[in-house]
């Protein structure tokens, strides 16, 4: 490992956002970068453009929904796994893993579980339970190892601008919470937060009543690492920029570094 940039970015449609998508790239020049919400078949990836971009990928789409992917800078990364394991007729592209640039990276799109209740909560609460139960053996390794993606929930009221009007949501639901803080009582590092631990940092602005404009966030896409990444974590932040632009998803790519050298 050295100096590492991982991101997590969920694009909401490849296709749309791939001007976005390659801007940033160049730009910022992320080492790994973990995709979500890719919302395309596996043969419309646009791996060319990608390989043009100095970036190896490898990818799990689905038509018109969810959608993962991992890509990493002048290297091509090795699967490990792709979808969680406990439930077979699970179809949906929700997980993919890797190891490049000697990093075990997992890169998830957790169900949004909305409206809830009724079937889609218990749907992402489904999900979240395999994900705890797969994470455990991650977090045990010696490896270093990270979790990146759109979690879809809201960790604390820290992490939104003002928790009144999404009550009723499922990301700020106490079930998803206490599954998020299950993941981290395992010993997963909530990147960010471990950095920034009074700081409001978010990294989602929906479409609706100027929210970007305004600073009305969310703070729902997560970086987390298992004990043996922990000492080399060296910066975090937002590419708040990407926000901006025009045609812009509504999440900006979330990220961190790891330093070669153990932080003290």
């Amino acid at each position: 490992m050295n100096n590492l940039k991982i991101a997590t970015f969920n694009v909401n449609g490849m296709r749309a956002r791939l001007p976005n998508l390659l801007a940033w790239l160049a730009r910022e020049q992320p080492d790994i970068a973990c995709l979500q919400e890719l919302k395309s078949v596996d043969g419309a990836f646009p791996a060319a453009e990608l390989e043009a971009a100095g970036y190896g990928a490898i990818w799990q789409g689905q038509a018109a929904w969810n959608g993962v992917a991992i890509l990493a800078r002048d290297a091509q990364p090795l699967e490990r796994r792709r979808g969680l394991p406990g439930d077979d007729s699970d179809t949906h592209s929700r997980y993919i893993e890797a190891a490049v640039h000697g990093v075990l990276v997992g890169c998830l799109y957790l169900p949004n579980g909305n409206p809830q209740p009724g079937p889609k909560f218990d749907y992402k609460l489904a999900w979240f339970e395999r994900l705890i139960s797969y994470a455990k053996d991650l977090q045990g390794s010696d490896h270093p190892v990270v979790l990146a993606g759109d979690y879809n929930v809201v960790p604390t009221d820290m992490d939104i601008y003002n928790p009144r009007s999404w009550l009723k949501d499922a990301l700020l639901q106490p079930e998803s919470r206490a599954c998020y803080q299950r993941l981290l009582d395992q010993g997963w590092i909530d990147s960010l937060r471990h950095l920034y631990p009074q700081e409001r940092i978010y990294t989602f602005w929906d479409y609706f009543r100027q929210h970007w404009q305004k600073n009305s966030g969310l703070r729902i896409d997560h970086l987390l690492l298992n004990q043996a990444a922990r000492p080399y974590l060296q910066e975090a932040g937002v590419d708040a920029w990407v926000r901006n632009e025009s045609h812009a998803s509504d999440h900006a790519p979330t990220w961190i570094r790891l330093g070669s050298r153990k932080r003290r």
